[in-house]
């Protein structure tokens, strides 16, 4: 049996001390999961034996040592002439003959089995590689569409000397590897044709946050490196996992990217970049641009193959694995491809007990905006890096501004106080590296190198949610940082007021009982930004609007899937943070001014004296004005329920004046697809005005429960209109009869049997309100976010006075 020769088949995830861990992985793969429905190109190690016996075969580890042994790793001019060096030896250095013929012979096998015609890809494999704590991701070389033995044989000898490019020599340094204890390894697989396909990476995690529950894909036309570099901002999907394993086949939500080149091979040379030597990048067509690059289908195959991978080594492991994938779809066949998986090395390592959560106290200009990287905040002055040779000019401290970085720039990002960068997405070089390194990082802001200055001095916010800001000036930042397994479980429910979607995943592991309020106007207004009945009836409206709905919803079937898609997606996501707890979401309770300011309102909403009591709320869906509006709304609420998968939904009524009133909402909502019991579907009624109170018996034959909205209560109780600065002196959600109120919405509800909660501001803000409430027995407390920490204790700490 040969040693420097192994095939797919011969190998698994022990062997990576000589085959190293992308062929150890596509080895475990191929022998493992093939049965399972994931495909995986064959193809065949040269082992670390055969990288020895070359430099043994060659003299040239002495020559070797004449190089490392003196380099200074963070000078960067000696590392960059010792690296070239290093390369130069080993690159000219002569195969020995049993090695060279073996290659050829198994290339001739695997020919024999593809066909005459195939291609191939060399990539590099090293034997310290994909280590739980370190990834080797992106430091030595990969070759690709490699059509005969004599490219073959040169592509080989790249890869090998590749294991001491300047980047994968810092690393060794940083991470105690021993240069010349780190061999190198080969793949040489079949080439998957993700040129004339599509192509990208995925985690069965979400990076930012570390969110278990989900699979994350980014995807691009053409071949994988552009996604990888940064170079384009890729289409990007979520599928929540355990919904996926009940049967549900949904995306959770999805973004499209502008995918502006795709890399393709050529047949010239591309000496700037000799691992990429046969590609070029082309532009994408405006359809391919406007569209995604993946069908809902073809997602769901590729989170199959993510949560088949992530048992597999999971189960190997005996503890649950994250794991980073890189996948490519074939343009020849239609086929998906594994082609890497690794350990994903940086939430998965977080301590699960330890929640930090990074808040601004102030806030100052807005510089630039883009993807955000991570969840923290940080500050410096910009330096600006336009080129690999200014490199040795950075600064420890300063925030590094580059269009993108590559592995070349990886000894300053580690000195950076944050990255921002014009382009890539979450995936890109900038993102893992800034991960890794637990930096913060904005990626993809377009014009961070025209708008920031050299020297100006910023704050990088990625702790507002998916949009990372970069403001002018040092702000003032704190961080929280709490010990959950120190946090002891209340008898009173404590759940979480949320709006918005981009926040979710990263308060997924707050220790709430649920959401107790998720407002969908929150989404209308973010995700959609256009009224409900001009996308039903653009023709009611005028030509700019027509255009700007064109534009709006490109990418989706039509305007009505739109909205349906992008609203279902909005509260499927925050449900997700939550499954399988309740999530209480409110039907839409825009006032009639407020939605005339959404795109089209203005042609379908009339103009009031005072919208805060008019037409809003129950008031709307079975009026014919909306009703057509409201139908949207529920299909979109069912196909979170029924084909997402989210059974947790409960589904609110806001602003219900009358009993007779509420019947109608709930017959409505029947006629839509809504049938209240069905599905195990509960609708609950905001407890907001008095006659809510007054009549709560009547009130509970009709609803399944009831959350007390303390701002409208309060307003309606006292008079007072809490928009108007003239009487806020008088709104006060603690005064005796708002508070005798809502004794008597808790009591009437507890009478009737049904679920008593509160979602309004009062107990978020007021303490002694929370005391109240949980006095009084109610079933739920619902906070905003950033209450919950500080709220939590001083509750344990009453129910058990009042147990005493």
């Amino acid at each position: 049996m040969s040693q420097n020769i192994k095939w797919f088949s011969e190998i698994g995830i022990e062997d990576v001390a000589e085959v190293g861990g992308k062929n150890a992985s596509l080895g475990e793969m191929y022998q493992n999961l093939i049965s399972e429905g994931v495909r995986v190109p064959n193809g065949f190690a040269v082992t670390a034996t055969a990288y020895k016996a070359i430099l043994d075969y060659n003299n040239a580890w002495e020559k070797l040592h004449e190089q490392l042994d003196p380099m200074n790793v963070n000078d960067v001019k000696d590392l960059q002439k010792r690296g070239a060096a290093c390369r130069d030896i080993v690159y000219h250095c002569k195969l020995p003959d049993d090695v060279q013929n073996e290659i050829l012979e198994n290339y001739a096998k695997l020919k024999k089995e593809y066909g005459e015609s195939l291609s191939v890809a060399v990539r590099s494999s090293a034997t310290a590689e994909d280590s739980p704590e370190a990834s080797f991701a992106g430091q030595n070389e990969t070759y690709l569409h490699i059509q005969n033995e004599e490219e073959l044989l040169d592509a080989y000898m790249r890869c090998l000397a590749s294991n001491f490019t300047d980047r994968s020599l810092h690393y060794k340094y940083d991470n105690g590897f021993d240069y010349y204890k780190v061999y190198l390894s080969a793949v040489i697989m079949k080439m998957v044709r993700s040129d004339i396909g599509a192509s990208g990476v995925m985690f069965s995690l979400d990076t930012e946050t570390g969110f278990r529950d989900v699979v994350f894909i980014n995807a691009a036309y053409g071949l994988g490196e552009n996604v990888v570099l940064g170079t384009i901002d890729p289409d990007s999907f979520y599928v929540h996992k355990p919904t996926f394993n009940k049967g549900h086949r949904a995306v959770l939500k999805r973004r499209l990217g502008s995918k502006e080149l795709k890399m393709v091979f050529t047949k010239e040379a591309n000496v700037s970049n000799m691992a990429v030597e046969y590609t070029k990048n082309i532009d994408t067509t405006p359809q391919e641009r406007n569209g995604f690059c993946l069908s809902d289908d073809e997602v769901m195959v590729l989170a199959d193959y993510a949560i088949k991978v992530e048992n597999h080594y999971s189960q190997k492991a005996g503890f649950h694995k994250p794991m980073d994938m890189e996948w490519a779809k074939d343009g020849s066949d239609g086929h998906f491809y594994m082609v890497q998986a690794r350990p994903e090395t940086v939430e998965s390592q977080q301590s699960g007990s330890i929640l930090k959560l990074y808040h601004l106290k102030e806030h100052g200009d807005v510089l630039t905006t883009g993807r955000a990287v991570g969840t923290k905040i940080g500050a410096g002055k910009v330096h600006i890096i336009n080129d690999v040779k200014e490199m040795d000019t950075f600064k420890a401290g300063e925030v590094l501004v580059a269009d993108i970085t590559t592995p070349d720039w990886e000894p300053i990002m580690k000195i950076a106080s944050a990255i921002v960068t014009n382009k890539g997405g979450r995936t890109c070089h900038a993102a893992i590296v800034s991960r890794e390194l637990g930096l913060p990082a904005v990626v993809g802001s377009v014009n961070a190198t025209e708008v920031l200055k050299n020297g100006q001095e910023v704050t990088v916010s990625c702790a507002e949610g998916e949009t990372g800001y970069v403001y002018e000036g040092k702000l003032a930042f704190e961080i929280q940082k709490t010990d959950l397994s120190a946090l002891p479980k209340t008898k009173t429910e404590i759940m979480m007021n949320l709006g918005d979607p981009d926040i979710a995943f990263s308060l997924a592991s707050l220790p709430v009982d649920g959401i107790g309020l998720a407002r969908m106007e929150f989404i209308i207004n973010n995700d959609i930004k256009a009224h409900p009945m001009a996308l039903k009836h653009p023709e009611k409206t005028d030509d700019a609007t027509r255009k700007a709905l064109e534009e709006l919803t490109d990418g989706y079937d039509d305007f009505e899937s739109f909205f349906v898609k992008r609203l279902s997606e909005g509260v499927a996501t925050i449900a997700a943070t939550v499954y399988p707890k309740p999530c209480v979401v409110r039907m839409s309770d825009f006032k009639s001014n407020e939605y005339a300011s959404l795109l089209g309102g203005k042609f379908f909403e009339p103009t009031e004296d005072n919208p805060m009591i008019g037409f809003r709320g129950a008031a709307r869906y079975a009026n014919p004005a909306y009703e057509e509006g409201f139908a949207l709304e529920c299909a979109a609420m069912k196909r979170v329920r029924d084909e997402m998968g989210f059974d947790n939904v409960i589904l609110m009524i806001p602003f219900c004046r009358r009993v007779e009133e509420g019947q109608r909402v709930i017959d409505t909502m029947a006629k839509y697809g809504l049938k209240q019991g069905e599905n195990g579907l509960k609708i609950y009624v905001m407890c907001e005005i008095p006659n809510n109170v007054i009549s709560i018996d009547e009130f509970s034959q009709i609803f399944d429960g009831f959350s007390i909205g303390s701002n409208d209560l309060t307003q309606l109780t006292l008079g007072v209109d809490r928009d108007s600065e003239i009487v806020a002196f008088d709104y006060d959600e603690r005064d005796p009869g708002v508070l005798k109120m809502i004794e008597m919405a808790v009591h009437g509800a507890q009478r009737n049997k049904r679920h008593s909660g509160i979602c309004g501001q009062a107990p978020s803000d007021y303490p002694e309100v929370a005391e109240y409430l949980v006095k009084l027995g109610i079933d739920s407390i619902s906070l905003n976010p950033d209450s919950v920490l500080s709220t939590l204790p001083k509750i344990v700490e009453l129910e058990k006075k009042l147990g005493e």
